[in-house]
């Protein structure tokens, strides 16, 4: 048996989560505090300043509890996994748990790469439900909408398009004409994990220069290639995070070829991956 964590990204935040995390783990969110300038547990509990729907808030916070999430798992008599995976931001709690930095560096890491994210406003994404993205991707570019880019490759049945707002606007009238079952607009504040984030991507590398990083204790794949990290590619591969597609389908499809009975546990205050998880065997079953 392969036993694989899965850690969520932006967008599984939510008033409230991590207040059995930080009873059982003040020192660690004490730490966190002195990191981040202000308090976490103010942040997730009350919210104040609706600031923990605000990009250089969210990503911090949703960090800080996978985080713990994962700190409990082990205290708990969780075993360390044979790999790991996590989704957009979740991947630098996956990173984080097979040692390729500290809690804190990982923090830091995270509120700069949130910061540089923040900055690039004119934009949004969008969830778009029951269309093969091979067809997504036809129909924008036959309307004229190319700035309109995939972003995650989330399951067969959903995908993530991002771009500037008039041009996101007009691509989910299209597909919804088209014929998809769905487009649902994200609460995210810019076109992540498109090309429109380039700027972003430019500056945090330059963080990442500066940063030394571990090889991972045990396997981790890339949302940028669905294959594991390797220590020297390490800074290349979370740069390009930032402006280029979420592969999750195919980090999924991966983690499955390799042991279809692989057992996935997701950590964090979230259940999104989990049904991502039930989509895609799903899928597999009825090819």
């Amino acid at each position: 048996m392969t036993l694989v964590y899965m850690f969520p990204g932006q967008g599984s935040q939510r008033v409230g989560m991590g207040r059995e995390l930080f009873a059982r783990f003040p020192d660690r969110l004490a730490e966190a505090d002195r990191v981040l300038g202000y308090s976490v547990r103010e942040l997730c509990l009350r919210n104040p300043q609706e600031r923990l729907g605000q990009t250089a808030f969210t990503q911090p916070a949703v960090y800080v509890v996978n985080a713990l999430s994962y700190a409990a798992a082990r205290a708990d008599g969780r075993p360390s996994p044979a790999a790991a995976v996590g989704h957009s931001l979740g991947e630098y709690n996956a990173l984080e748990a097979a040692g390729v930095f500290g809690f804190a560096e990982g923090l830091r890491l995270v509120a700069a790469r949130a910061e540089s994210m923040s900055r690039v406003t004119d934009g949004g994404m969008c969830a778009v439900i029951g269309m093969d993205e091979a067809v997504i991707r036809l129909l924008l570019r036959r309307a004229g909408l190319e700035t309109v880019k995939v972003a995650n490759y989330n399951t067969a049945d959903q995908t993530i398009i991002g771009g500037p707002v008039a041009k996101l606007e007009a691509a989910a009238t299209l597909l919804k004409n088209a014929g998809a079952r769905g487009v649902r607009q994200l609460p995210v504040s810019g076109p992540f994990h498109t090309a429109h984030m380039s700027a972003a991507a430019e500056e945090f590398g330059r963080v990442l220069g500066r940063t030394p990083l571990s090889a991972p204790a045990f396997p981790v794949l890339a949302n940028r290639t669905a294959r594991p990290h390797s220590a020297e590619d390490l800074a290349v591969a979370l740069t390009e995070h930032i402006d280029h597609p979420v592969l999750w389908r195919q980090s999924i499809e991966a983690l499955l070829d390799t042991d279809p009975d692989t057992v996935f546990e997701e950590l964090g205050d979230s259940t999104v991956l989990t049904r991502m998880l039930r989509a895609i065997r799903t899928e597999r079953t009825a090819r």
